[in-house]
């Protein structure tokens, strides 16, 4: 069986969108943006709690991204950059340096490339990766 990493996605909603922190065995990797909790409505809203498993997708936009499949009702999920929620995501999770407000924060590229660069190697080891999202 493959070894499996689970990454941590702890969550605080807001009107305006949803904030979160990821973290590995409670160390701290980044803070996240996404949209408000909409009821998992397609484009409009954050992807409801649970376990994910993370993969490897190629986009035409983005380039390579890491993938969240399997979301109930949702497809093209991605972790990818964005500094505003409302503006720039349809559902996906955006990883930010720092948080500036609901669904807002800084240095997006900054802090996708540290989380990437961490999925990266342990998908190179052969490893599962996967998101708990509470």
């Amino acid at each position: 069986m493959a070894v499996q990493h689970t990454l941590l996605l702890l969550r605080k909603y807001g009107a305006q969108g949803t904030n979160g922190t990821i973290s590995y065995q409670g160390e701290y990797i980044c803070h996240t943006i996404e949209l408000p909790d909409r009821n998992n409505l397609p484009r409009i809203s954050c992807i409801p709690v649970g376990r994910y498993k993370l993969d490897k997708r190629r986009y035409p936009k983005h380039g390579e991204q890491i993938g969240i499949p399997n979301v109930l009702g949702r497809e093209a999920i991605l972790i990818h950059a964005a500094n505003n929620a409302l503006k720039e995501l349809q559902g996906c999770i955006a990883p930010v340096t720092t948080l500036t407000g609901e669904g807002r924060g800084d240095y997006s590229g900054k802090a996708l490339a540290k989380l990437k660069a961490l999925v990266y190697s342990w998908w190179d080891q052969g490893a599962e990766v996967y998101l708990n999202i509470r």
